[in-house]
């Protein structure tokens, strides 16, 4: 990189915030994205670390004049290559800002883009509030997680990021300041500006804080584990649970195998000996009685469907174990992942996807594991490596799935987002009109196409 430009960044964040050495930033350059599909970065990159607004707003500014692509970054926790810098320019790590104060009236936190996931959890429970989504790891940050408008476990009962974002202060490639939404729970003054930026994967403009919703703590939770012997009776019983008036905090499918696989990488134990398939269910509610209820209630529906015998963990440490294995999941299967995939459907079509996708692994003879969020109809299916295989039977493999669950009304992707290994996918899911309108807003938001170029869009 030219270095009048090193050195100009050296001048906004200070000389030691700004990395040229690579192997200081090699942990930089990757996220989570399984190995045989990640984009290889580009090594001719500068990493900046500001520690303010004003600081990103003068480094976009800069990045803007002199035409350098910018690749924003958070913890690093994405599966799409999101944050993978593609071209030589500048790695923007937004991790020196995370500041975090939690406003207890107005049962919201305000927090700046690199706090942690997991901080944010402990200083609402600090506080005695609660943070209901778990969208994954606790070291993914704030502005990474709203910016990929991220999902996970819980999304069932309380909605993904989205749901919980009420301000942004943003950054434009061009380096103004919007200043979006507030302490409000309603807000309807013109265009809703604040949600084009959830979810735009860092392509339209640098969150850089958010104001977020919190909760009360529930009185009282509990971790159903439920076996059935067949899948389908497992799949079955998820909208008669739903359709009960029962809403849990959230509702899984996972599979004996893949539960006790990720359990003994952590060196824990599953603990339900019983069953083939397993819906895993999470309660929370005002008082233990109103649990209590619903235990027997969910029990008496999925005995009606054949299930075995329940598991109820009450204790915080024992829930807390069968979450972190059910979470672990994709890091135990990543060493033999060519592509972890996340589609969604309509929650009453999920047992058709699975049917469909049992159908594709017997006609390529290959192994096609699915575990995933059953109760908002979002699934993992992974794309394993198989001997003698190449890219493009295992691309084969991915369309077919992709197709799949758009013929049934669905989408390529819930949760993890477009990013750069999705792109080509995306026609699947959107019509020609719908992408070019995508096209004219980034021109409109970033007219040099400096901010996380070669992203998203097509």
């Amino acid at each position: 990189m030219d270095k009048n430009i090193v050195n100009e960044l050296k001048g906004i964040v200070g000389e030691e915030w700004v990395i040229e050495d690579i192997d200081r930033m090699l942990g930089y350059l990757v996220d989570e994205t399984a190995e045989l599909v990640r984009p290889p970065p580009s090594r001719d990159v500068v990493l900046v670390k500001p520690q303010a607004t004003s600081e990103v707003s003068e480094i976009l500014r800069l990045a803007n004049k002199y035409r350098v692509p910018v690749f924003p970054r958070g913890g690093g926790t994405g599966l799409v290559g999101g944050c993978i810098p593609i071209s030589g320019g500048i790695i923007l790590s937004l991790e020196r800002m995370d500041r975090i104060e939690i406003d207890r009236d107005n049962l919201m936190a305000v927090t700046e883009a690199g706090v942690t996931l997991g901080r944010l959890i402990e200083e609402a429970d600090r506080a005695g509030l609660f943070f209901p989504a778990h969208p994954g790891d606790e070291g993914a940050q704030i502005g990474g997680l709203i910016a990929c408008n991220a999902g996970g476990a819980r999304a069932v009962r309380t909605g993904v990021m989205r749901n919980y974002v009420k301000g942004l202060e943003v950054v434009l490639p061009t380096g103004e300041v919007l200043d979006l939404g507030g302490k409000l729970i309603k807000n309807n003054t013109g265009y809703s500006l604040m949600h084009l930026f959830i979810g735009s994967e860092g392509t339209l403009g640098v969150i850089t804080k958010a104001v977020i919703r919190l909760y009360p703590k529930f009185g009282a939770t509990a971790t159903l584990i439920i076996p059935f012997n067949d899948r389908k009776n497992a799949v079955k019983s998820v909208p008669k649970i739903l359709q009960s008036g029962i809403i849990p905090l959230a509702l899984e499918y996972v599979e004996k195998d893949l539960v006790e696989k990720s359990a003994k990488r952590l060196g824990l134990t599953w603990p339900c000996r019983d069953g083939k398939a397993f819906l895993l269910i999470i309660l929370a509610e005002a008082d233990e009685d109103t649990v209590y209820l619903q235990c027997e209630k969910i029990d008496s529906i999925c005995k009606e469907n054949g299930s075995l015998e329940p598991l109820i963990a009450e204790s915080r440490r024992e829930q807390e174990s069968i979450l972190k294995i059910r979470s672990e999941i994709y890091s135990a299967l990543k060493p033999e992942t060519v592509d972890i995939l996340d589609v969604a459907v309509p929650p009453a079509s999920v047992g058709e996807l699975m049917d469909k996708i049992d159908e594709i692994e017997r006609r390529y003879g290959t192994y096609i594991p699915v575990y995933g969020h059953v109760g908002d109809g979002n699934l993992h299916p992974h794309v394993m490596r198989k001997e003698g295989w190449s890219m493009e039977q295992y691309e084969k493999i991915k369309e077919e799935i992709y197709m799949a669950a758009t013929e049934l009304g669905g989408v390529i992707t819930g949760e993890h987002g477009v990013g750069y290994i999705r792109r080509k996918y995306l026609r699947l899911s959107l019509s020609e009109e719908e992408i070019e309108v995508m096209r004219k807003l980034k021109k409109l938001f970033d007219p040099n196409n400096i901010l996380n170029p070669g992203k998203v869009v097509p």
